[in-house]
C-alpha cells in the first residue's frame, strides 16, 4: 500500500493522470520482456527532465527504491522492480528535439523509439546505425542504457559508438550533462561508461546521437546451407578473407520454419540454417564484395541468391526482425540468450549448445548476429510447468558457462539484469566485483537507483 501522502506529492508533481497505484496497472508493470518479476509500488508518467529530478528527489527523501523504464523490451530482468518502488516511465518522452545535419547530430529524448528516429533520418539521407530487432518498440534511452547492438553492429560498432552525450538525472537528483555535440571531449569518459550502466547510474533525459550519411548503395544476399557447421564456418571465412559485411545474421531451421509459417517470407524450409549477409558502401565497391562472398560461400556448399530489390531486401529482413515474435507463437513463455564467443568458435559452440538443449530437454531455435559471435538461443517453455522452468534455468546457466569456457562472455547486448546475475561469477572475481560496486555506491550511495540489478547482493 502507498501512503496517501507519498501519492499526493507524485501527483503535484506529474499529475493525477499520470500516476498509476491500483491492483490491475501495478500488474501490468510487473514484468519486462525476460522470465523475472517484481511489482512496483507506484508508476509515475514523466514528461520533462524536471519531472524525473523532482521524483527522484522525492524517492531520496523518503528511502524508495526507483526503477526507469522505456518500452520494457528488456530481456534479463533490468526494468522489473523486485524491491518494489516506483517505476518512473518515460514513454511520454518522445520527441526529436533537433536534427543538426551540418554537424551530423541528432538531439532526442529517451522515450523516443529505434525505428522513429530510424524513419526521420532516412527522409534526410541519413541513418542511426544501431538497430536492433526490435527497433519498433525499444526506446533509445533503453538502447543506450543496455548498449544495444542489431545487425549492423558487426560493421559500425554497437550503440556506444555512436553516443555524443547525455544529459541525466543522477541518483542524488542532480541534472547533469556528459559529452555533447563532439566526438572527443576532456576527462574521463562518463559517456561510455553510462552506456550499458542498465539504469543503475541516473535516469537520462535527453541524447545526443550521431548521424551519418546513408550509404551510395546496399546488397542483400541469402545463403543457405545444409549443416550448421557450414554456415557458422562461413562467418569465420568472411571475415577471414578481409571483406567485413555491414550484416552477418544466421537462422536455424527451427526460426527458419516458424517464421515462414507465421510471416509468409521466401526462406527455404529445407535449410539447416541461413545467412543473411549485406553490404553497403559506394555503388562501385558492391560487386567486388558481393563476388568474393558468393566464391566463399559457394565452396562451403552454400545455395545463394540476391534480393532483386528493395521489396525482396525488406522482404528478407521482415523474416529476420520478426523472428522472435513469430517464435513466441509456439509455448506461451521465451528466454532469449545472448552469450557472446570469439567468431571461430562458433561451430563448436552451436553444436554444444544443441548438445546442452538435448541434455535438459529443451526447445529451441537459434538466432545470431553471427559476424560478432553473439548468439541467441531462443528456449520456448511454459512458466507454469516448474519443472520444465527449472530445466530452462539450468539449461542457461550451462550456456553461459561454455561461452565463457571458450573465451567469450555472459551477454553481448541484452546486459545482466537481474537474470544473469549469478553469471557474474564466471566472468569476475570477487576483487573485480567489488570494484564495480564501489562504482556504483559513488554515484548511488543509498542504493535507490534501478537496485538489485548488474551486481550480486
Amino acid at each position: 500500500m502507498v501512503p496517501k501522502n507519498l501519492l499526493k506529492k507524485l501527483v503535484k508533481i506529474c499529475g493525477r493522470e499520470n500516476v498509476l497505484y491500483s491492483p490491475t496497472d501495478l500488474y501490468l508493470y510487473e514484468y519486462d520482456a525476460s522470465m523475472e518479476r517484481g511489482k512496483p509500488d507506484v508508476v509515475v508518467f514523466v514528461t520533462s527532465a524536471q519531472d524525473i529530478q523532482n521524483v527522484v528527489r522525492l524517492a531520496v527523501a523518503e528511502n524508495i527504491p526507483y526503477t526507469p523504464r522505456g518500452s520494457a523490451t528488456n530481456l534479463a530482468g533490468g526494468s522489473v522492480t523486485p524491491k518494489g518502488g516506483i517505476v518512473i516511465e518515460t514513454a511520454r518522452m518522445n520527441r526529436i528535439l533537433e536534427i543538426d545535419e551540418e554537424n551530423g547530430v541528432a538531439v532526442v529524448e529517451p522515450g523516443l523509439y529505434n525505428l522513429q528516429l530510424q524513419n526521420e533520418l532516412a527522409s534526410r539521407g541519413f541513418v542511426f546505425a544501431p538497430d536492433p530487432a526490435s527497433q519498433k518498440v525499444s526506446t533509445l534511452g533503453g538502447n543506450v542504457g543496455m548498449n544495444a547492438g542489431g545487425p549492423h553492429c558487426l560493421k559500425y560498432g554497437v550503440t556506444v559508438n555512436h553516443v555524443l552525450g547525455l544529459e541525466m538525472v543522477l541518483p542524488d537528483g542532480e541534472i547533469a550533462r556528459f559529452g555533447g555535440y563532439t566526438q572527443e571531449t576532456p576527462g574521463y569518459d562518463i559517456v561510455g561508461f553510462m552506456n550499458g550502466s542498465e539504469g543503475t547510474l541516473g535516469i537520462f533525459t535527453k541524447l545526443f546521437l550521431k548521424m551519418m550519411p546513408a550509404p551510395g548503395g546496399v546488397e542483400t544476399l541469402l545463403a543457405d546451407f545444409d549443416g550448421i557447421e557450414q554456415a557458422a564456418g562461413a562467418v569465420s571465412a568472411i571475415i577471414a578473407a578481409g571483406i567485413v559485411p555491414a550484416t552477418l545474421e544466421y537462422m536455424d531451421q527451427t526460426c527458419i520454419k516458424t517464421v515462414v509459417a507465421s510471416l509468409n517470407v521466401d526462406y527455404p524450409t529445407s535449410a539447416a540454417a541461413v545467412l543473411i549477409i549485406e553490404v553497403d558502401g559506394p555503388q562501385w565497391s558492391l560487386a567486388p564484395q558481393v563476388t568474393a562472398i558468393e566464391k566463399i560461400l559457394k565452396k562451403l556448399g552454400a545455395r545463394v541468391r540476391s534480393a532483386r530489390d528493395n521489396t525482396e531486401r525488406d522482404a528478407l529482413w521482415a523474416g529476420r526482425r520478426g523472428a522472435l515474435g513469430a517464435m513466441t507463437r509456439l509455448k506461451p513463455s521465451v528466454v532469449v540468450f545472448d552469450g557472446t564467443v570469439p567468431r571461430n568458435k562458433l561451430p563448436l559452440v552451436l553444436v554444444q549448445i544443441d548438445d546442452i538443449a538435448r541434455e535438459y530437454g529443451l526447445f529451441y531455435g537459434t538466432l545470431l548476429h553471427a559476424g560478432d559471435g553473439n548468439i541467441h538461443p531462443i528456449i520456448l517453455y511454459d512458466e507454469r510447468d516448474e519443472e520444465e522452468t527449472q530445466r530452462v534455468h539450468e539449461g542457461c546457466d550451462r550456456i553461459m558457462q561454455l561461452c565463457v569456457n571458450e573465451g567469450g562472455t555472459i551477454t553481448g547486448e541484452h546486459g545482466v539484469g537481474i537474470e544473469k546475475i549469478p553469471a557474474m561469477k564466471y566472468l569476475f572475481g570477487e576483487d573485480e566485483l567489488e570494484v564495480m560496486k564501489q562504482l556504483k555506491d559513488v554515484f548511488d550511495p543509498q542504493g535507490l537507483c534501478n537496485p538489485g540489478k548488474v551486481l550480486p547482493a
